[in-house]
Formats: structure tokens, sequence, C-alpha cells
């Protein structure tokens, strides 16, 4: 593997009754106004807003409420926190939701400490910020890992971008599995499948040379597997539940990384596609995986058939490398039908009249990842789009 630094700066409170525990000791720590931000109200419906406010109000705080922080969160919603956030003095940004709340809120952290427009700031000057609000996460539903590194995914609606910025770590998160069951369950299966996905773009980012990131990275993706069919199977049974939780963080961590130039060439193609059409970011990355590997599995067949016999216990017995390698990406795509996810963007409503349009200015402002098994051009990833219409 290649050399690296590695820091783990988020501590975790894991299990049913977490907010009990984490909360009061780590309010302690922190300043008197506290941030509250949270999606589109479902907190308020299955009672996590009460349990969070009285916990806030036991400890003396006062609270500036910010909500309707969308699911693909916009560089607008950005600046409106961070005024906020300036405004009323804030000292620490609590975040009671999924990926697309975290998320918001880091860059929120930044934005509120310095006058510099930070997308500028990032994408320009390639200057990152040193200082934000401290930060806390109560995390509502698994999948992106939010809550467990300082990146954030942020569409800018002015620039037609979708992408990844700099921003906050949070002190701690709490992860409480009972908190996922009023999710839907399409919306959790979704989640499921964003993990897997950060797993195996981990696994083939390079290098290929059998090291412990590698494995860990594949024994994930089978965790992530065998419990998301639990999760079908039993909906209300928090084990399964629970293993989810903990795969998410363990695939954005940072843990699977180590060592590695992670290849997240699919994300990357379905941030700009979410960019001009607002797509559920799971199914898209279901609808895109299948395809761009088979226009990858050339470059890295050994990669490819050890992901598909560890991972999905593909027979190699009389089948060349190139043979077992795609037999894998058969299972990959039988197994995103099994769990319902779609398999076309037609299935997503990405269809009609300027769809083959759109598609190009997506593959055309698509970020290219070197570390990929093959690195692809805006032809490539256009020819891959149009494959999965």
């Amino acid at each position: 593997m290649n050399d690296f630094t590695f820091s783990y700066p988020t501590k975790v409170y894991f299990g049913q009754g977490a907010l009990g525990r984490a909360l009061p000791g780590e309010l302690a720590h922190v300043g008197k106004t506290v941030m509250l931000a949270y999606g589109g109200g479902s907190i308020k419906r299955n009672g996590l807003y009460d349990e969070v406010m009285g916990l806030l109000e036991a400890t003396g705080k006062e609270v500036v409420e910010f909500s309707g922080i969308m699911p693909n969160p916009t560089y607008a919603k950005v600046q409106e926190g961070a005024a906020l956030a300036r405004e009323k003095g804030v000292d620490f940004i609590l975040a009671v939701g999924g990926g697309s709340v975290i998320d918001c809120c880091k860059i929120v952290s930044v934005q509120a400490k310095t006058e510099r427009d930070v997308w500028q700031m990032e994408f320009a000057d390639r200057e990152f910020p040193s200082e934000g609000i401290p930060m806390g996460a109560v995390v509502t539903i698994f999948g992106t890992g939010a809550e467990m590194n300082n990146g954030a995914v942020i569409t800018n609606e002015a620039t037609r971008q979708k992408s990844g910025m700099a921003g906050s770590f949070h002190s701690f998160a709490v992860l409480d599995p009972a908190y996922t069951l009023s999710a839907p369950m399409r919306q959790a299966v979704s989640g499921a499948f964003d993990m897997l996905s950060h797993s195996m773009e981990t696994y083939f980012g390079k290098p290929y040379d059998n090291n412990l990131s590698d494995r860990l990275a594949l024994a994930n993706m089978r965790c992530i597997i065998d419990n998301t069919r639990a999760m079908l199977a039993a909906p209300e049974d928090l084990g399964p539940r629970g293993e989810l939780f903990w795969a998410s963080a363990m695939a954005e961590n940072g843990i699977l990384k180590v060592g590695k130039a992670t290849a997240f060439q699919a994300h990357m193609i379905e941030h700009q596609l979410g960019a001009y059409t607002d797509c559920n970011h799971g199914f898209g990355l279901a609808v895109i995986h299948p395809t761009m590997y088979r226009h990858m599995v050339a470059a890295a067949p050994e990669q490819f058939a050890r992901f598909a016999m560890e991972v999905w216990g593909v027979d190699s017995a009389g089948k060349t490398v190139e043979e077992v390698a795609e037999a894998g990406i058969d299972a990959l795509e039988a197994y995103i039908v099994e769990i319902g996810l779609p398999t076309k963007l037609s299935e997503m409503g990405i269809s009609g009249e300027g769809t083959d349009e759109m598609l190009r200015a997506v593959a055309d402002s698509t970020i290219i990842i070197p570390s990929a098994p093959k690195v692809l051009d805006a032809d490539e990833v256009y020819e891959i789009l149009e494959a999965c219409k």
C-alpha cells in the first residue's frame, strides 16, 4: 500500500439510548448558543426533536433552529445557515438527520467563520478553510457515513455543479439504529447501496497489492450485502440496522482508505447527474455502477475477479480470470434488482426530450478520477450514461 498519515477525530456513541449517554457530557464542553439543524421535519414526527430539545434545555443551552435542509443541499442553503450562525453568535452546531443535513452543516460551520466565499476559496483559489464552528451529529439514517469525515457534497445551482467540499469534522456522532426505523425502506436501501459503493470504489482504487485495507473493504461489502438482505427480511429487527450503521461508518472513517488512492468515479458521475436532475443518490449509483465497471474491468481483471469470488462467491472453476471478473459484475447487477433498486435512468424518471443533451452536459462536467482502474474521458462517461438510459 501507499505511504500514509492517519488520524481519526470523531468520537462515536453507538447503540440504543446513545443520545442520552452522549449529549449531557458533550454539551457541557460547548458554548451557550447551539444551532439545531435538521431537514424537512421528520424528527418532529418521530419524537426525536422533543428528545433532543429536552436535553438541550436541560443543559441550559439557547437554541437557534436551522431547518429545511433538502436531500441534495444547495450552496444557497449553506449561505443561509452561515448567515444565521453569524447573526445569532452560534457556538456549536448539532446536526440531526442524514448525510444531507450533516454535509450542509460542515460547510455552514466554516463559512460562518470567514468573510470569503468558500466555494470560490476551494475551487478557484485552491485554499481550504482552517477554522469552523464546533459540531456534533445525531444520525438518523445510515449510508453516507458523512458524520465520519469533513467532506461534504454540495450543489451549486448557479454553476450546475454538485461537488465535494472540505468543511469541519464532528467532535462526536450518535449512531442509534432505532432512529432509522422511521425512514422509508427505499431510503434505507438507497443508503445501504451508497455505503456499498463507498466500499467498492475504495477497493478498486490503486494500488492492487492484496493489502489490509482491501481485505477490510471486501469484508465490509459482505457485511453490507448480508445485512441489507436481513433488513429487508425483518424490517423491525435492529440487529441488521446496527450492522449497517457501523458498516456505513467504516466505509467513510478513513480506515478502508489507508494506503489507497480511491476510485470514486461512479460518485463523480452521479454527483453531476444529481446537479442536473436532483435524483436520489443511491438510486443513481445503482444504475451507474454495473455499466461503468464493464467499461473498467479489462484494466484490472484480477482485482475484479477477487471481488467476484470473495464478495459474491463466484466459483472460478473452469473460468478464465476475465470470465470470473465479468461474473462478479453480473452478480452485482442481480443484487441491485434483488433489493429493489433501479437499473436504468428511465426507472428514475430521467427520460424524454432533452435527455441526451443533458447527459452530454453531465459527462462534460464530470470530474475524472485518475486512480480508477481505467481513466475515463468525457466521451466514455457519456457512453456509460447513454447505456444506462
